[in-house]
């Protein structure tokens, strides 16, 4: 069978049948018709949850169910349906007048085989724009995981910035120097090289305990049959 392509460009209306392009050069092109995010979005299976502005606190760096995640999912064992995570994006920024301690690194813990936690809230519909839908529970912060099977393990580092930067050390009343109230955002791409499955708890945690940081962020994933 002879695959055919056709170079320059072309226009036709829907429904018709036409060749792949390429280049001059046998190179196939391709082009973006939505955003990437678009096609499970409009089939209504991607969810998130986002927080407002919280402060962190002794129990956003504790692996039991006390945890209050900075933000977390819970894919209940009852669940049809795999937690696919695509991205997380978090602001970081200091809320104290001489503070010194800033909470450290972000990093990402976990928990499997939990039947039993009874907290957790109803994750929005990217499509629909109402919280239903999703069969997961979500932890925008400040809610601890109270009924945890299984304790959380801290499995990877998270690619968002913290507040190291400071340059220093300590956030001063009167101060003129920028960098001490200097707030931080980043985004981690999964595209979907984490899986949550049923049962699963995906936590996102700091390692120092500090009230003087204060977040707000956001979870995206995509909810797809077991």
């Amino acid at each position: 069978m002879l695959f055919q392509t056709q170079t320059g460009p072309v226009s036709f209306s829907d429904g018709a049948t036409i060749n792949a392009r390429s280049g001059r050069l046998g190179d196939t092109i391709v082009s973006e018709l939505h955003g990437r995010f678009y096609e499970q979005n409009y089939r209504g299976n991607l969810y998130s949850i986002g927080s407002s502005i919280t402060a962190l606190s002794a129990n956003t760096i504790t692996l039991t169910a006390s945890t209050t995640p900075i933000l977390g999912v819970w894919n209940p064992n009852t669940s049809t349906v795999n937690l696919v995570m695509l991205q997380c994006a978090l602001g970081v920024g200091p809320n104290a007048i001489g503070a010194t301690t800033f909470g450290g690194p972000f990093v990402w813990a976990s928990s499997t085989g939990n039947t039993a936690i009874s907290t957790g809230s109803a994750p929005f519909n990217r499509k629909t724009m109402a919280s239903s839908g999703s069969q997961a529970k979500a932890f925008p912060g400040g809610t601890a995981l109270t009924g945890l099977t299984n304790n959380l393990v801290i499995f990877d580092g998270a690619d968002l910035p913290y507040m190291a930067g400071l340059a220093t050390g300590t956030v001063t009343a009167g101060t003129t120097d920028p960098s001490q109230f200097k707030g931080f955002q980043g985004v981690q791409n999964f595209d979907g090289s984490l899986i949550v499955p049923p049962g699963g708890v995906l936590a996102l945690l700091n390692v120092t305990s500090t009230t003087s940081v204060s977040v707000a962020g956001r979870l995206l994933w995509e909810e797809v049959p077991v």
